[in-house]
């Protein structure tokens, strides 16, 4: 982050602007919303900057710009076409440590100006960095679309109730209180342009609250999919910003823990092998104790929690113990990995089903049905079977599959950083050791590997450049 995203209060405070063009009639707009008093300093004035020194909202100073025009400033915007004196106003506002804007200049800035939605009391702002105005105002515009006007009513009316919710609740019951106003009923009828009836409803809800005491506590058992952020559901996102504490994997990504509730406490129990932060009875109880205390619990597996990810083992707990949960599910690694990687885990002309298994060692052999996974026209996929790779593609053949058998293991797939490499059953384990492949990563047996230098869609994204037609 290049920059500290802040909203400056400026009500009553002098703004200087320097230059007396259509843009800097625009800052000094803008200014004027936000409260500011705005002193223009420039030679001559175009007609809207000259409309508003009519109507007394603006004061001149008819000169070229000097020092004085700083004077007693708490921020300076600069929009003259001149480069010079612009580079100027930065570096005397600079030495006074006046913030200052100099308009598509990024270099003479020390603060930048975003791309606004205004929804007052909502605001929102969007800026990149002063590198791309134009992706600023296109994502301005995309969001004027998702956010109704009303949500400024909304948010009034919040405001108008704050203290009295204050009063009447708890700390700890305020967030989900708001939460449930909200996204609720209250939201909807203040949508719908009711404002009487949303203010009796929420005076209702607040009475309701105080009564009835702090809601139980939940568990969200989530699946993160297979690494990509842009593979979450609705669903999951919604949840990751409600929890009020997160358990999470060692699968899941820095990408999709990015996108949890900033303030949400964060508990790992990832378990690798032989690394085992957390035994699963110790997390099972864990889940347990969070909720009873009252907290919104964010169990976040990678993939799909129910494909081997022991998250029915978990539920099976929650529910013996009557606590409340949700399941979410996820991508699983076999569909996120194999799209990802260009191999269609079934096809007409090569595969009439799939098989998940998972290659987890335990006392250093596998337990699997070899002849089932060695039949044709299927595809196997295998969750965590690198380590036993060369037993695996062993075996395979042993119970009847050909050595020439295509198979690839691909690793942090969906993620820039993915690496796949192909082979055959009899050199995918030499292939795999010699490109120095570590976990996370999933083996795919079948025909259907075939495909993937036709279909290796991803990489080829990656490596070439856009263009424009």
């Amino acid at each position: 982050m290049d920059y500290l995203p802040i909203f400056l209060k400026l009500d009553g405070r002098r703004c200087a602007v320097i230059g007396g063009g259509e843009v800097a009639a625009r800052k000094a707009g803008l200014l004027l919303e936000a409260g500011g008093e705005v002193t223009v300093t420039a030679p001559a004035l175009c007609e809207a900057l000259a409309e508003l020194k009519s109507a007394g909202r603006i004061a001149h100073r008819e000169r070229e710009f000097d020092a004085a025009a700083l004077d007693g400033a708490t921020l300076v915007i600069a929009a003259t076409d001149d480069r010079a004196v612009n580079a100027e106003v930065s570096r005397l506002a600079q030495a006074g440590r006046i913030p200052v804007n100099v308009v598509d200049d990024p270099e003479l800035c020390s603060f930048i100006l975003p791309a606004i939605v205004d929804r007052s009391p909502v605001v929102v702002a969007v800026s990149t960095g002063g590198s791309t105005p134009v992706l600023a105002r296109l994502l301005r515009a995309r969001l004027e679309t998702l956010i109704p006007a009303a949500y400024g009513e909304l948010a009034k009316l919040a405001q108008r109730f704050r203290d009295r919710v204050k009063s009447a609740l708890p700390q700890p019951q305020r967030r989900p209180f708001w939460e449930r106003v909200l996204t609720g009923p209250i939201a909807e009828l203040v949508f719908s342009g009711r404002l009487p009836q949303a203010e009796r409803a929420l005076a209702q809800a607040i009475d309701d609250s105080a009564h009835e005491g702090p809601p139980p506590g939940e568990v969200y058992l989530v699946g993160a999919g297979p690494g990509n952020p842009e593979l979450l559901t609705f669903a999951a996102l919604r949840l990751m910003q409600q929890a009020d504490v997160v358990l999470y994997d060692a699968l899941v990504s820095p990408e999709v823990m990015d996108l949890c509730r900033r303030d949400a406490e964060r508990i790992y129990v990832g378990k690798q092998r032989a690394s085992h932060t957390l035994r699963q009875e110790e997390i099972n109880a864990l889940l347990v104790r969070l909720a009873r205390a009252g907290r919104r619990v964010l169990r976040l597996k990678g993939g799909d929690p129910y494909v081997f990810g022991r998250g029915g083992e978990e539920i099976e707990t929650l529910a013996a113990c009557g606590v409340r949960f949700r399941v979410v599910p996820g991508i699983t690694a076999a569909c996120g990995v194999a799209a990802y990687a260009g191999i269609p885990l079934t096809h007409r002309d090569y595969a009439q089903s799939c098989v998940l298994v998972t290659g987890h060692l335990k006392d250093g052999t596998m337990d699997l049905d070899w002849r089932g996974l060695a039949r044709p026209r299927q595809t196997v996929v295998v969750y965590m079977g690198l380590l036993g790779l060369r037993q695996l593609c062993d075996q395979l053949v042993a119970h009847g599959m050909p050595p020439d058998m295509p198979a690839a293991v691909v690793q942090q797939a969906t993620l820039p950083q993915q690496r796949v490499v192909t082979g055959t059953l009899a050199d995918l384990a030499d292939r795999v050791e010699g490109a120095g492949l570590r976990p996370p990563t999933l083996v795919i047996v079948g025909d259907v590997v075939r495909l993937r230098d036709s279909l290796n869609w991803y990489e080829l994204d990656a490596e070439q450049p856009a263009t424009s037609s």
